[in-house]
């Protein structure tokens, strides 16, 4: 998932709960789905953030260098901050049909 180059919103908007619950006929199981894979995003986003945050994490560094670091990490974090939240970024895959999903109680 490309996250960075998504089209969904970064703020929320209200959404038609009946087209949203077209594919599975349940809007409880469509907020059970979405639910599931914003977790996921959130984690992917996470684990990302942390990667590059990590690589400034040193012992020994100049005052001089520290301040310009200091100056990339907030650029970094400030990038994540302005990112969709992973809610919104999990409808609008769902609403683009890129979620994959099933019941295995249906599936019998």
């Amino acid at each position: 998932m490309d996250y960075k180059k998504t089209n969904a919103p970064k703020s929320t908007i209200s959404r038609d709960t009946t087209s949203l619950c077209e594919n599975t006929g349940n809007i409880y199981e469509t907020v059970k789905i979405i639910g599931k894979r914003a977790n996921q995003i959130s984690v992917v986003i996470k684990s990302d953030l942390e990667r590059k945050l990590q690589e400034f994490s040193s012992n020994n560094v100049d005052s001089l260098e520290e301040i310009f670091e200091n100056r990339e990490q907030i650029e970094i974090s400030k990038y994540y901050e302005q990112l969709p939240k992973p809610s919104l970024l999990a409808i609008q895959e769902y609403l683009e049909d890129k979620t994959y999903y099933r019941n295995p109680s249906k599936m019998k």
